[in-house]
């Protein structure tokens, strides 16, 4: 989110997402409450406060949203330094106005959090840092530098000074606590956020292939009969032109059109291995969907073995399931994953029954750390092996997994992860004494293609 920068705590070029909008509400809303506090102290408590000086503290707030506006739009993005600058100004200005009116002992110094808070948000590490560090530096001079909190009738409000203590220590508590556990979440948040955005790419790219295959088979089936039609032409040219005297040349441009065309017909059916765009394109065998996932990945050095079969006592058919792009990519990424860390062999298992259909990728590699089993398919989980073994060459950016198992999640599957020798392992398992195992489940009512589905009609190219 943020650019390289340098200058002051390395502020000078970074940005953030916050429009100055939010920052200039949230002043407002904090002059408004300002205001009502002291009117509410003046008249209700009959508290004797230097109004004067109160006056002045609030309008530099009023004085500096109005400037800000004048200046930039309301929509405007600040940069970090501009929304660090904000937020360490409302922090002065509060903590002026509590040195005014009795420093710890008025209750509202617990909004002394709200400007380290903020910026666990939206800013980055060292800005929170920072912010956070002035607010425990402003919180002790406020405890220590203050007007006393005093009635009209002349009479001081005072806390013991153990309470006062503890107030202090409370403050300080919270900024550590609230900026830690707000700077936790929102990063989760982003992070889950982007993750998704690279999903949605990867799943928009994978549409777009299977979109590809399509107009390509639907071009070749509409150019079919006109090629035919010029083969056979071209031949019956050739035949009447066999006994013509001086026409050895025509025969020449007529044999060149009949090859032309056998061309033609040849690139179109490569072209068109992908299939028709219709219901055949997107449902296929079990078999065919896995062997089409691990397609790209045959030939990367690495021994590729299936094993396709039902569960021990069904006697059920293959299934025919759903060929989507979620489906394909999902499990292209895992059979990536797979051959990516193993040392020479990967197993791509499926089974079926009458409930279920289960697929396996198993491969002889390293596994996966027992301490990042739990939160394997997290996004941005960059590093699998625990042995020092990366992939070389390459750096990931940890969202492989994740965009796989949200995508086949999407289609209604389960999925496990573990390692050789696991717990949740049954049933027929290759014996491994290591190596990563990723089990994918789906109900065969949410996988399974419809029964005896007819051809559906070509979908028309659009520009």
């Amino acid at each position: 989110m943020q650019l390289p920068a340098t200058g002051f705590f390395g502020l000078a070029q970074s940005s953030t997402w916050i429009r100055l909008r939010t920052l200039i509400l949230l002043r407002w809303i904090a002059i408004a409450g300002q205001v009502a506090a002291i009117l509410a102290a003046v008249v209700w408590l009959d508290l004797d406060l230097p109004l004067g000086a109160v006056a002045v503290v609030v309008g530099l707030s009023v004085v500096a949203n109005l400037v800000i506006l004048t200046i930039l739009p309301a929509s405007y993005r600040l940069r970090t330094a501009e929304a660090l600058a904000m937020l360490i100004f409302d922090l002065a200005q509060l903590a002026s106005l509590l040195a005014l009116t009795g420093g710890l002992h008025n209750p509202f110094a617990l909004l002394m959090i709200v400007p380290v808070t903020i910026a666990a948000t939206g800013l980055s590490d060292r800005s929170t840092a920072l912010v956070g560090v002035l607010t425990l530096v402003a919180v002790t001079a406020v405890a220590l530098f203050h007007l006393p909190l005093r009635l009209a009738s002349g009479g001081e409000l005072a806390m013991p000074p153990l309470l006062e203590f503890g107030s202090w220590l409370a403050i300080v508590i919270g900024v550590g606590f609230l900026a830690s556990y707000a700077r936790r979440v929102s990063g989760e948040i982003r992070s889950m956020a982007e993750a998704l955005m690279a999903t949605q790419m990867a799943l928009a790219r994978e549409q777009k292939l299977t979109d590809l295959g399509g107009v390509v088979a639907a071009a070749a089936h509409e150019l079919g009969t006109p090629l035919a039609t010029i083969k056979l032409v071209s031949a019956e040219l050739i035949d009447d032109l066999q006994d013509v005297p001086g026409a050895e040349h025509l025969r020449d441009d007529a044999a060149l059109i009949r090859d032309q065309a056998d061309r033609c017909r040849d690139i179109l059916r490569s072209m068109g291995r992908a299939g028709k765009d219709d219901l055949h394109l997107r449902h296929a065998p079990l078999d065919a969907v896995l062997r089409e996932a691990a397609e790209p990945h045959q030939n990367r050095g690495k021994a590729l073995i299936f094993d396709i079969r039902p569960a021990s006592g069904d006697e059920s058919r293959q299934p025919t399931i759903r060929r989507a792009p979620e489906v394909i990519h999902g499990l292209r990424n895992l059979i990536q994953n797979a051959v990516d860390f193993s040392a020479s062999t990967v197993w791509v298992d499926g089974q079926w029954s009458a409930e279920q259909v289960r697929v396996r990728v198993i491969d002889d590699g390293p596994g996966y750390p027992p301490q990042l089993l739990h939160r394997i398919g997290d996004p941005f989980l960059r590093n699998r092996g625990d042995d020092g073994r990366d992939r070389p060459g390459y750096e990931g950016m940890g969202l492989g997994l994740f965009i796989a198992k949200t995508l086949l999640e999407r289609s209604g599957a389960r999925l496990s992860f573990a390692n050789g020798g696991d717990p949740f392992l049954r049933g027929n398992e290759r014996p491994l004494r290591s190596g990563a195992i990723v089990e994918v489940v789906w109900p065969l009512s949410a996988i399974a293609a419809p029964a005896d589905a007819a051809l559906g009609a070509n979908r028309p190219i659009e520009a």
